[in-house]
């Protein structure tokens, strides 16, 4: 029985190689991708979105307009990572059309494909939580009905890649970054910023991965070119947890999703966001001591089985 996601993105370059590593998996069948605001305005990521089904032949599966800003607060954009249109600043003039999206809104698709599948499926989410948020207010049960939830975003160390204490997916939106991590009550794993760092990927490989003598792997490697530089840069080096490399963040959440034998370390601990701070608004919170009680716990992944990972990776090029 193959396994039923859904794929709630903000598509930049990462969340582009989450999906190609799910579409090329022959045990995975995608029910649809939401998408919402984060790495690059809407627009952009529904196009992003689009152009990574086009490149693997894979229009057939539906597309979701969400949100295209936070609960509050100003939007926030990773254009100088993933360039201003998030996918490398290399466009498409054949990429398709937005008359191909469903005209379902994001979370109402959400609601509906779960309670078409109660207990089936996973929803990955690798964006700013704003859609997810939503349908928890939409329908409270929703949560309930999921299989598992699968996130990459917050921190554990107080390291911040947007803020001082803040990473980038929990910072764009801490309101709807807090409801989720309250109110969703599956089975729910945590890809942290520091995570992802650590599990980082030589060069080497990277050159490998690119080098397939495949349109995917051209794709990639022309969308990645101006990430990869930024990557590369002094500033960049400095904000990495653990040396230099290459680091496909929202991959990892995505990857851990389809096959759990992955994980190869864990940590389950009761979690929430700071919404207050001057400092640490949208910081992920870890209670180590057991001071909320009973409160529900996340699964926190430490490490992963890299050889098994890059597999993957080199597969969804192929």
């Amino acid at each position: 029985m193959k396994k039923k996601l859904i794929l709630d993105v903000d598509t930049g370059v990462d969340d582009a190689q989450a999906i190609m590593v799910a579409l090329a998996d022959p045990n995975v069948e995608i029910l649809g991708i939401t998408c919402c605001h984060g790495n690059t305005p809407l627009e952009n990521v529904l196009k992003n979105t689009l152009r990574v089904l086009k490149v693997c032949d894979r229009l057939d599966i539906p597309v979701y307009r969400g949100c295209d800003r936070p609960l509050k607060g100003k939007r926030r954009h990773a254009g100088s990572f993933h360039g201003k249109d998030g996918l490398g600043d290399v466009p498409d003039p054949d990429a398709p059309g937005l008359e191909l999206l469903q005209k379902k809104r994001a979370f109402s698709a959400m609601i509906k494909i779960v309670e078409e599948n109660p207990g089936e499926v996973t929803l990955v989410a690798t964006a700013p939580l704003t859609n997810l948020a939503l349908a928890v207010q939409a329908e409270p049960s929703f949560p309930e009905k999921l299989k598992a939830l699968y996130i990459m975003g917050g921190n554990t160390e107080s390291r911040g890649n947007t803020t001082v204490c803040g990473e980038f997916n929990f910072v764009a939106d801490p309101e709807a970054a807090y409801m989720v991590l309250e109110r969703y009550t599956c089975n729910t794993c945590i890809a942290t910023w520091e995570f992802t760092c650590r599990n980082s990927l030589p060069w080497s490989f990277c050159d490998t991965w690119f080098a397939q003598d495949t349109d995917k792997a051209r794709f990639m490697s022309k969308i990645s070119s101006h990430t990869r530089k930024m990557i590369q840069t002094e500033r960049y080096q400095k904000e990495l947890v653990a040396g230099p490399g290459f680091n496909s963040c929202d991959t990892y959440a995505l990857a851990a999703a389809i096959d759990g034998t992955l994980v190869t370390e864990k940590e389950q601990v009761a979690v929430s966001v700071e919404l207050d701070g001057s400092y640490t608004r949208g910081m992920m919170v870890l209670d180590h001591m057991g001071l909320w009680g009973e409160r529900r716990k996340a699964v926190i992944l430490k490490k992963f089985d890299l050889e098994k990972f890059k597999q993957m990776l080199m597969n969804a090029l192929k």
